[in-house]
């Protein structure tokens, strides 16, 4: 599973530079932003790739899904709820996963614009039945900061730098949702953390979250470094295996049953009729086998 942000996923062969990527890095599953196609549609990219997407205008926001081939045919259900937010929900397995796409507000956005977002992210967690596996990758927009006091509920401690309120507004999502921040648990190197850089500007916004519950399930999380398909955002990957839990095969018993139609043959009618007195004249089961 990966997430990537601000691709400028375009029809001038963008899309196939992402395939090709996805290929290489042995990629599913990948969450894009600002993807430039305008409409609801699902389209092949080449390589075996199919983007699900959704954008009310080509020159802002638009998010979504990137799908391996094989898990296509594996989609239950796609949601388009906004330009900002959308998921898709496959069955792997028998089990229900739920991945979503979003790419919150800028920092200098009205008020109004970051709660309808937040408010949209909502709707869809709570849409979602409990027993089902989430994972969001998302463009948040907003820095959690290092260090988790008073969250460990929520993250781990290997953010970057210091918390803003679109960071806050990440963490209080995650807490009532009763999910946590991925990328923040594992321990690398700032360089592998950092998931957008532009002049000197090095900070963490993009983010994968899962349900808490499942963060067994996900072995490593980092920034991969030295793509060039993308510009100032960089991949987030997180390596995620499902866990099948297989059903017990019930004992069944079998009675045995008398094979009726042996009698048919006369020697056998003459045992049975024998036995049968024996069991009437009292003698029984028991004292047979005794002898």
């Amino acid at each position: 599973m990966a997430v990537v942000v601000n691709p400028g996923l375009d029809r001038s062969g963008k899309g196939r530079e992402w395939a090709d990527m996805m290929e290489r890095r042995k990629v599913d599953i990948l969450c894009v932003q600002e993807t430039r196609w305008k409409g609801s549609k699902a389209r092949s990219i080449g390589a075996g790739f199919k983007l699900f997407y959704y954008g009310v205008d080509s020159k802002r926001n638009v998010v979504g899904v990137v799908l391996k081939e094989e898990f296509v045919r594996n989609v239950l259900e796609v949601k388009r709820v906004s330009d900002r937010v959308m998921s898709l929900k496959l069955e792997i397995e028998g089990v229900m996963l739920n991945v979503v796409s979003g790419y919150a507000p800028h920092v200098g956005c009205e008020l109004g614009e970051k709660e309808r977002f937040w408010s949209e992210l909502d709707e869809v967690m709570e849409s979602i039945s409990m027993g089902e596996r989430v994972v969001i990758g998302a463009d948040f927009n907003g820095h959690v900061g290092e260090g988790n006091t008073g969250d460990d509920e929520a993250m781990g401690k290997f953010g970057v730098k210091e918390r803003n309120l679109e960071g806050q507004m990440v963490v209080d999502f995650a807490k009532r949702m009763d999910m946590a921040v991925v990328n923040t648990y594992f321990q690398k190197r700032e360089e592998h953390r950092v998931t957008y850089k532009s002049g000197g500007r090095r900070t963490q916004v993009d983010y994968i979250l899962c349900r808490r519950g499942n963060l067994k399930e996900i072995s490593d999380c980092k920034v991969v470094v030295g793509e060039s398909v993308a510009r100032q955002h960089r991949m987030v990957v997180c390596r995620m295996t499902l866990l099948v839990c297989k059903t017990k095969r019930s004992k069944i018993e079998i009675e045995k049953k008398t094979k009726w139609w042996k009698l048919k043959k006369e020697e056998c009618c003459e045992e049975f009729e024998a036995v049968e007195a024996e069991v009437e004249a009292g003698s029984g089961w028991s004292g047979s086998a005794a002898r």
